[in-house]
């Protein structure tokens, strides 16, 4: 398996097509929807605890070890006689039964409601019953690396179980092919590892890589899937369309349409949780372009030669195909004709949709969410004109208008690369964190600590590239896509809510110009954030920056008024405490001491 190139998966994860690596290696010509079906039966284990852990995340191991058994039994009595009433259903109704008919199990998990209801109701309610902050659940069980080892080499079967059921209950939204794939990387690392002398610093080095992989995809998947709950389907073919137009800049307007209905249809079963649809979803995208390619890409003849587990990824990492020669840098009908309001009135969805697939492949230096922005500058443009007694006069201006939404967006993203040069990764995450809070106190320390750090590793990764503007741009959009949340009733704040649930493409703006939460009231204690114990002195630098970064989050929910200049000087002097105390004779008795006066402190700031 190749590493993970952050750059180019940053724009092309889109697709999800990473194909399981334990999907049957037959040859493409084999009909691929009997391949996935077989995959599917074969993996009935896996992908039932992938379903059972994201819907109910406090379900024990046992538990799902029970319903595991069920779906196994349902399976093979289907695969002996397929004509029983049973075996017409659709696989995801058929998990929810079992899950709610698991004696004790929606009473003691707080579902019941979910199961007195049935069909669409039934999913939606499970797929709402979702927590994407996983506070509560205990950390993840960490093995020393000789154990690791032994427990796979004893039980295989059981190891990877066990792991999948933590990785999907702490990922609830992440789409199944992705966590399939994860586990079968997991266990490549884990074959690679327990042969290594230096056991713990292998796994502690493909571990990073592997992580980012399935934090990037998570965040993918929850932005766009958050975009479709939030303002239904119409911007996530626009998503696509901008997506698909940059990767595949021949496709001809009338094969692209007819691939987003496979790709929307995918996004259907994946956002809702159905496993099944999903993979079944993923599979066909991936038929779909392969079956096309002479007229998609000239990219991707190695790829769709490839077999089945290989042709997605492959897909994935191609560089996008060439911008046809006959190609002008604009495209006149929509800026110059005539006749443009007479067309958009014909058939005003699909006029917007071939709009964005024409600006969308002239211009591969954009990122995704600037695309949209450009897209609705247009919308709003032509709204206005064709109202207008010369119509023409107007629209012909729309390039500048363009150019001036792109040079916004532009300066932004310079003056964020700015501020990272100057101040570095660790004050540009305090400032971050401090503003995210400021901003959205309402959410958990965890979910504002990671917010912080993920803004970072956008600029970081980002701002010494070429493609600096388009990579920070489609990164930030995730990040927000974060602070947002996939479920349309999620609530932080008034001025975050309308950032968020508003305007997809221009939430960034929107939240550029956001200021502290007003409605918010700060603890009137100090819930214990200045008492220290000496497990501040066992924390590796990691774990130490961890305690740090979280330091600073509740001292801002509990100090909102003070400066950024405040807060990071109260930052700087628990430092301080850190190291004298930790370098005393008696640090419990010091930390007693200076904790009170750090205390004192923060009141006079």
């Amino acid at each position: 398996m190749k590493q993970l190139k952050l750059t180019g998966f940053l724009f092309f994860y889109f697709f999800f097509l990473t194909e399981s690596l334990t999907l049957p290696t037959k040859p493409q010509d084999v009909d691929d929807v009997n391949i996935t079906q077989k995959f599917i039966e074969d993996n009935i284990g896996y992908i039932t605890i992938i379903a059972f852990a994201q819907y109910i995340q406090e379900a024990s191991f046992e538990e799902v070890e029970m319903l595991v058994k069920a779906m196994t039994e349902y399976r093979d009595k289907c695969l002996a006689d397929m004509t029983l009433p049973e075996c017409s259903k659709l696989a995801n109704d058929v998990l929810l039964e079992n899950i709610c008919t698991m004696e004790g199990l929606p009473q003691k998990h707080n579902f019941s409601h979910c199961c007195h209801k049935a069909g669409f109701e039934r999913k939606h309610c499970f797929l709402h019953n979702k927590k994407a902050d996983v506070g509560f659940l205990p950390p993840l069980p960490t093995l020393d690396p000789e154990e690791k080892c032994q427990t796979y080499k004893n039980n295989r079967e059981s190891f990877l179980n066990n792991y999948i059921y933590e990785v999907s209950r702490r990922n609830p939204y992440v789409f199944a092919p992705t966590l399939l794939t994860a586990a079968a990387r997991f266990e490549e690392m884990t074959k690679t590892c327990c042969e290594e002398q230096e056991k713990a610093n292998c796994f502690r080095t493909k571990a990073e890589t592997f992580i980012q992989y399935l934090k990037a995809l998570s965040s993918y998947q929850k932005n766009v899937c958050g975009a479709l709950m939030k303002f239904g389907p119409k911007i996530l073919k626009s998503i696509n369309i901008a997506v698909l137009s940059q990767k595949f800049p021949k496709i001809e307007f009338k094969e692209l349409i007819s691939l987003l209905e496979d790709v929307s249809s995918k996004y259907d079963g994946c956002c809702e949780g159905d496993v099944v649809q999903c993979i079944h979803g993923r599979s066909k995208v991936v038929s779909h372009i392969c079956s096309k390619q002479d007229s998609i890409s000239s990219k991707i003849k190695e790829c769709c030669e490839k077999k089945i587990p290989e042709r997605g990824e492959c897909i994935i990492y191609s560089n996008k195909d060439d911008r046809p020669n006959n190609l002008p840098l604009r495209e006149a009908k929509f800026t110059e004709s005539e006749n443009v309001c007479e067309e958009r009135d014909a058939d005003q969805e699909n006029f917007m949709a071939e709009f964005l697939y024409q600006y969308s492949r002239r211009h591969p230096e954009l990122s995704t969410p600037e695309l949209l922005r450009i897209a609705g500058v247009y919308e709003d443009l032509l709204r206005e004109c064709c109202n207008t007694k010369n119509p023409p006069d107007c629209y012909r201006h729309a390039e500048s208008k363009f150019n001036e939404t792109t040079e916004k967006s532009f300066k932004i993203v310079q003056r964020e690369c700015e501020h990272f040069q100057i101040l570095g990764k660790d004050d540009l995450k305090y400032n971050y964190l401090i503003n995210l809070t400021k901003l959205a106190p309402q959410l958990s320390t965890e979910e504002l600590t990671f917010l912080g750090k993920e803004m970072v590793t956008a600029l970081t990764t980002c701002c010494t590239l070429s493609e600096e503007f388009a990579c920070v741009d489609n990164l930030v959009d995730l990040v927000l896509g974060e602070l947002c949340g996939i479920n349309e009733n999620r609530s932080i704040n008034p001025a975050v809510d309308h950032c968020c649930k508003t305007n997809f493409a221009f939430r960034r703006s929107c939240f550029e110009g956001l200021e502290a939460d007003k409605t918010y009231t700060s603890p009137s204690t100090s819930q214990g954030l200045f008492t220290f114990h000496t497990d501040l002195c066992q924390a590796h630098n990691e774990e130490l920056q961890r305690k740090k970064d979280r330091f600073l989050v509740d001292l801002v929910k509990l100090k909102p008024e003070l400066t950024g200049v405040e807060l990071q000087s109260l930052l700087v002097d628990f430092t301080n405490v850190v190291k004298k105390c930790c370098q005393a004779q008696g640090p419990e008795a010091c930390f007693k001491e200076e904790g009170p006066k750090l205390s004192a402190k923060s009141q006079v700031a």
